[in-house]
């Protein structure tokens, strides 16, 4: 099991039944995982935009007696490593964070069940909607690009405003079943709501999110977390892009004729000499 902040304390929260707020404030703390077991109540209640009360009452429902004794908790825990880690320059120190953040994704990949029922429903659905905004545009549009060569319709949504309903419920009369969304802090309301609204028409939606407890969770039927890297002014998303990557592989496990439309794709690259190499 991965030593990460990260990795700990999404341990630390996994089969809690947590409200929206506890939920806010848990994605903050695994957002902030190097700097929680520093953060005094009244910081992380600031952090997450609650109450200070809504962070003792999240510390009790993990079972402690109170956030001192939660922070005491993770003080106690924390890796032995965290001295040599901070011998690092700030840019060593991202890096080996997003290292942190791969090694968690490759054990939920362990069980490979959520990312196999995923492929398969995106592989059904004819046309598939993929869904990012803001920060996580570029995750959907470099997922769409590579799965527009082996499903027959993909439709990107990567504009919010007025039209987005609009191509949802295109997509919804033209046979769609399901919707991928790509979802990155700092999280649109627009990608909220546009999620609600696309399980409201009867899709299936499967999330990729830097979370379990990010605030699209509730309006995933299936939500696929990695975490991104907070380390530099930007966040930095590699686990989410290699996460959706494993997910157009699962894809195309779903997709019988997926190796015959890329070797179609091969031959016509070649004949029209599209490529250098």
């Amino acid at each position: 099991m991965s030593d990460s902040p990260a990795a700990r304390l999404q341990v630390l929260f996994e089969g809690h039944r947590l409200t929206p707020t506890q939920r806010r404030i848990a994605h903050c703390m695994v957002r902030r995982a190097a700097d929680a077991p520093f953060l005094s109540s009244v910081e992380l209640a600031e952090l997450a935009g609650v109450s200070q009360p809504s962070v003792t009452r999240f510390a009790v429902a993990l079972g402690f007696d109170g956030y001192p004794a939660l922070r005491r908790h993770l003080r106690e825990v924390a890796p032995a490593t965290a001295g040599a880690e901070a011998d690092l320059n700030e840019y060593q120190q991202a890096v080996h964070a997003e290292i942190e953040n791969l090694r968690h994704l490759a054990e939920l990949l362990a069980d490979p069940a959520p990312v196999e029922r995923a492929g398969r429903v995106l592989a059904s659905s004819r046309p598939l909607p993929v869904l990012g905004l803001r920060a996580a545009a570029s995750q959907a549009y470099g997922f769409s690009y590579f799965a527009a060569k082996v499903h027959p319709d993909v439709r990107l949504l990567d504009e919010g405003g007025s039209m987005l309903t609009d191509r949802v419920d295109a997509a919804v009369r033209a046979g769609a079943s399901a919707l991928l969304c790509f979802a990155l802090p700092r999280h649109p309301r627009e990608v909220v709501d546009a999620l609600a609204y696309a399980r409201a028409t009867g899709l299936t939606v499967v999330t990729v999110a830097d979370s379990a407890f990010a605030p699209v969770a509730a309006h995933s039927d299936l939500l696929l977390p990695a975490a991104v890297g907070t380390g530099l002014a930007f966040d930095t998303a590699c686990a989410p892009m290699l996460l959706g990557r494993v997910l157009l592989e699962a894809m195309c496990d779903g997709l019988p004729d997926a190796q015959a439309r890329l070797e179609e794709f091969d031959v016509g690259a070649a004949e029209r000499g599209l490529f250098v190499e």
